[in-house]
Formats: C-alpha cells, sequence, structure tokens
C-alpha cells in the first residue's frame, strides 16, 4: 500500500492526473475523494517512466519555442518586404504628332530596257560559239557563226550567173548595133528605090528584136545581180551577231544543232542600264496618284524598290508610263519605272516591291509599333497617367510608318505609353517610367 499511495501522490501533484482520470471516465473532485473512487474500482495505477515522460515534455516545448520563431521570422521577412516594395522599371515612349508620308507597296517584275533575240535566218548547222553566257557583249560581236560553206557557193553560182548574163547583154547588143546599121543602110537605098522595100522592112524588124534581146539581158542581169545579192546576204546571217550592246543570256542551242528562221532564239542579249520594273496598281492607287502628282511633275515621280532580302535598292527609280486601259477583269492598270542599274546589279526576272508615296497623313499619332497589343483582332496600349499608374486603352490603329504606328482613335499627344515591360502590368499598377529609346 504505501508504494501505491506514493504513486497516487505523485500522479497527483501532475495536472496530467486529471486528465487520466477523466479518460478513464473519473473527475478530480478532491484527494480524499480520489482515493474513494479508486478505493471503490481497485484502480491499480501502473507506474511510468518517469525519464519518458519528461522527453515528451522537453520535446514538446521545444516544438512550441521553434513554431514561435517561425511565425516571428515570417512576420518580420513580410513586414521588411513590405516597406522596401519598389514600383517596376518600365520604357515609356510620348505619343508624336506631326505630318506623315504614307506609302503604298506593288509587286514589281524587272525586265531589260531593251530585250533583243538572236534569231537564226538561214538554214544551217552551228559551228561555233564565241562568246560567254552571261557577259557583256557590244553591237555587232560575233556570237554564233552556222556553217558557210553552202552559202558561199550558191554565191559563187549566183556570180558565175551574172558574169554570163552580162556576156549576153553584150552579144544582144552588138546584134542590136548590127541590126540598126542596116535599117540605116536600106532607108535611103529604099527611099531612092535601089533597094526593095522587103529588105528595108526586113531590117527594120530585124533590129527591133534586137533591141527586145537587149532588154531581156538587161533584166536577167538585174534578177541574176539580185541572186547574188541575196547570196551574200545569206553569207552574211551565217555569222549571228549582237544586235544591241548589253549582257547577252545563256546559250538555248548548242554547236551541231540544225537550226533555221523557225526555230527558237539561240539566245538574248538585254539592255540592263537602266532597267525597267513593270508592276500593277489598283484603279484607286492609280487615282490617288494622280491626285498627288500633277501631270506636269508625273516624269519626277520618285520610286524606291524593296529586294527580295528586304533591303531597300540605294538607286531611286523614276516613273516611266502607265498602260493604256484599265483591266476590266482585274481593276488593275500596269504602270512602269526605269530604275539606275549601274554594274547590273538588277536582272530580268527579278521580283521586287516597288514602294511610292500616296498621300500625306497630315498630324497624324505615332506610337511604337511593340507599345500596341493585339488582342483577337482588337488593339490597346498602357498609357501612363500623371500619377504613374497604369490604364489599359483600346487604340484604334492605322497604317505602319517604320518602326511606327498611327493611332487613328485612342490617344492624344504627349501622352506616355509602355513600349517594353507592359508584359506583367495590371491596371492600376504604379510603375517607374524611363525614356523609350528606339534601336
Amino acid at each position: 500500500m504505501p508504494q501505491r499511495v506514493d504513486v497516487f501522490k505523485k500522479i497527483e501533484l501532475r495536472e496530467e492526473s486529471s486528465l487520466n482520470m477523466k479518460e478513464l471516465g473519473y473527475d478530480v473532485i478532491g484527494r480524499h475523494e480520489g482515493r474513494k473512487l479508486m478505493k471503490r474500482d481497485g484502480f491499480r495505477r501502473h507506474t511510468m517512466n518517469s525519464s519518458l515522460r519528461r522527453n515528451f515534455v522537453i520535446a514538446g516545448s521545444l516544438s512550441l519555442v521553434a513554431i514561435g520563431l517561425t511565425v516571428g521570422a515570417l512576420r518580420a521577412k513580410h513586414a521588411s518586404g513590405a516597406g522596401r516594395e519598389v514600383p517596376p522599371d518600365v520604357m515609356v515612349a510620348q505619343v508624336e504628332q506631326k505630318d506623315v508620308p504614307i506609302y503604298g507597296e506593288w509587286i514589281g517584275t524587272l525586265d531589260g530596257y531593251v530585250n533583243a533575240d538572236v534569231r537564226a535566218q538561214v538554214t544551217g548547222y552551228l559551228v561555233r560559239q564565241d562568246y560567254q553566257e552571261g557577259a557583256l557583249v557590244r553591237e555587232g560581236q560575233l556570237l554564233f557563226e552556222i556553217d558557210p560553206q553552202p552559202f558561199k557557193a550558191a554565191l559563187d553560182q549566183a556570180e558565175g550567173q551574172l558574169a554570163q548574163a552580162t556576156a549576153q547583154l553584150a552579144n544582144a547588143e552588138a546584134v542590136q548595133d548590127r541590126t540598126q546599121l542596116d535599117v540605116e543602110r536600106y532607108a535611103p537605098l529604099a527611099k531612092e528605090q535601089a533597094a526593095s522595100q522587103q529588105d528595108l522592112d526586113n531590117a527594120t524588124q530585124n533590129n527591133l528584136a534586137a533591141i527586145a534581146t537587149v532588154a531581156t539581158a538587161k533584166a536577167q542581169i538585174k534578177t541574176v545581180e539580185a541572186a547574188v545579192e541575196i547570196a551574200k546576204l545569206n553569207l552574211g546571217f551565217t555569222r549571228l551577231t549582237a544586235p544591241i550592246s548589253g549582257i547577252a543570256g545563256q546559250a538555248q542551242l548548242q554547236v551541231g544543232a540544225l537550226v533555221n528562221p523557225s526555230s527558237t532564239p539561240v539566245t538574248t542579249v538585254s539592255t540592263l542600264d537602266p532597267i525597267r520594273d513593270y508592276f500593277t496598281v489598283s484603279e484607286q492607287d492609280y487615282l490617288q496618284l494622280q491626285k498627288q502628282f500633277s501631270s506636269s511633275e508625273r516624269q519626277r515621280w520618285k520610286l524606291q524598290l524593296i529586294l527580295a532580302d528586304g533591303t531597300t535598292y540605294p538607286h531611286e527609280g523614276t516613273f516611266y508610263f502607265a498602260g493604256r486601259a484599265v483591266d476590266q477583269n482585274t481593276g488593275a492598270i500596269q504602270l512602269a519605272a526605269l530604275f539606275p542599274n549601274p554594274g547590273n546589279l538588277l536582272r530580268p526576272g527579278q521580283f521586287g516591291k516597288v514602294r511610292a508615296v500616296v498621300r500625306i497623313e497630315k498630324a497624324a499619332l505615332l506610337v511604337p509599333q511593340r507599345a500596341v497589343s493585339e488582342l483577337q483582332g482588337s488593339y490597346q496600349v498602357d498609357v501612363v497617367g500623371e500619377d504613374e499608374k497604369i490604364a489599359v486603352r483600346p487604340v484604334k490603329v492605322g497604317g505602319p510608318i517604320g518602326t511606327m504606328w498611327i493611332i487613328q482613335d485612342g490617344l492624344k499627344p504627349g501622352e506616355r505609353v509602355v513600349a517594353e515591360g507592359q508584359q506583367t502590368l495590371l491596371p492600376g499598377t504604379i510603375v517607374q517610367p524611363k525614356p523609350f529609346v528606339t534601336e
């Protein structure tokens, strides 16, 4: 019993004794009442390991202290961060207002100022190519040669026929001279009746026949002379020369090919400086161009050429001509421009955009293109107010001008818009604006 009393006293001295009693269904009323209850129920409490209880108490205390320290540190950190919060930096640009030219762009095709096909004019075999493809050639320079032997033989034959016809003419003239003498001799004799009239008539008829023979011989000579000229021309046609000065193209037929006047061109020579640019504009653009430039100034239209790699050709072009009529099917009209081409950099067949001013936009509002955001077909900008707060504002945009965008509605001159850093901004955010510098 003393051991039970000691244990009971130790348990009674701690607060957890009441908890243990409650878990067993007893209320801690008092020392005597507790003894009675325990005696009544025959309660036997087992002794607990005092070191284990002490460990539990220490561990619980340390846990409470750790939780308190963690909460305090978090509160201190939150309070410190709130005190040091700095507005984000954004790049802003002012809305500019000025007159700007509005450009139109049209797809153009380059072509030589003059394009001359080199064709065979006689039938024969190509025996020589005497130029470098893609090189500059001069007018009259030999490009190809057709076998000349058949044409030399034809020329010799024609010249022989000419010599024969010349001899025949000389013979006919001699006969005519003799018959003329007979007439002159018989005429006075017949008048004196020293010769019969029949002799005079025969002499006269023979003289007339001789005159006709001379005329026929002269005509034959002209015919043969023409044949000689044709033979000479055909012999000359065996030399295919450059009809103009320019760049010679690729050979379409090779040595050994049989050519004739109906064959394809053996090559093409093009004059490339200046070079033509054909482009098609709509009827509306054509009318705008006509309004922008008077007819007296039409020759001074300045055009730009945007090459396939996106670069602008360094030499400006001038308006050349407009087509005769507007195409009724497309509602477009063809225009042509001339561009200087030193060094023959531009070549026929190249594509390039022709760029020209179609009108002047008065007092246009401009902002950097990167300041405008598009969302499902609508446009908006982030405007920085006087209180440095962000306000999202819808705008109506016009056409692009370089790196700028024309704003038709939604902004006023001098307002500030965010050009960089607007991706993470929300309406009402306070920002620290810095000037936007264009690249």
